[in-house]
């Protein structure tokens, strides 16, 4: 299934699209009920939201063995992990603001795991039962201040932005994360293409692995890793993050504007 979840004459729901393009509403929601309505929307005429509204957002660092060689690090013995707040989330065509303090801002395309049940403790074997579907997600950051912070042993700002985790433009259901094509433009030009197969720790070792520490919650957002071909972005510069079965993420940056 591909689930929506949308905008329609001032209220929010969740979908299921169709491939004629029609979303036929769900009632409640989708990570603890699936109750069909008879009403359909078509997705031409709504606007479409993240697909999660406020979820905790986990990450992990240099989880792609291209990545890893681009940067000139070591691998990591277990995942690196880092949190974005839940207000750096915005959904498809919507804009990712850049700040006056940010002075170097790059893209970084990524495959999100959204659970789908309250989970803890999980073998490898089980953790991929936790995982209600996957989208596309951009772990936006800001150079100078991600580097800073690590240099100290944090990392929080450089990431956290408002506006700095685009994810959609749906949830996608039964995918094997483990093949999946990634692609992510920047102005329709190519610059990251991969496979998920290249990743270091893939979704299921990193559900296991966070699962023996905290209680996965139905909603929370893995972004599992970004490959080699990160760069900078710019006020006016339109970015694309595609995965087979999914869609595409697409998102303008623009500058913040003080009121």
């Amino acid at each position: 299934m591909k689930i929506v979840r949308y905008e329609t004459k001032g209220q929010n729901y969740y979908g299921v699209l169709r491939e004629d393009g029609q979303l036929d509403r769900l009632t409640g929601d989708p990570f603890e009920r699936q109750e069909m309505t008879s009403i359909r929307d078509p997705i031409a005429a709504v606007r479409v939201l993240a697909p999660v509204p406020r979820p905790r957002i986990f990450g992990a660092g240099l989880n792609y063995v291209s990545h890893i060689k681009e940067s000139g690090q070591d691998a990591p013995e277990i995942p690196m992990l880092f949190m974005k707040p839940s207000t750096a989330v915005v959904g498809t065509d919507e804009a990712i603001l850049i700040p006056d303090q940010c002075k170097e801002v790059h893209f970084e395309g990524e495959l999100a795991a959204v659970i789908g049940k309250t989970a803890r403790n999980l073998s490898e074997e089980e953790a991929l039962s936790a995982v209600f579907g996957y989208t596309c997600a951009n772990d936006v950051s800001d150079r100078p201040i991600q580097f800073a912070e690590m240099a100290m042993g944090c990392l929080l700002i450089g990431k956290g932005f408002d506006t700095f985790c685009p994810l959609g433009p749906l949830i996608a259901t039964d995918l094997d994360p483990t093949n999946l094509e990634m692609v992510a433009r920047v102005n329709g030009e190519v610059r990251q293409q991969i496979n998920t197969s290249d990743l270091l720790f893939n979704v299921a070792q990193l559900v296991a692995y966070m699962s023996r520490a905290i209680t996965l919650l139905p909603g929370d957002v893995i972004i599992t890793g970004t490959p080699s071909g990160v760069g900078r972005v710019k006020p006016g510069d339109v970015v694309e993050v595609e995965i087979d079965g999914i869609g595409i993420l697409r998102n303008q940056v623009a500058a913040e504007q003080h009121q």
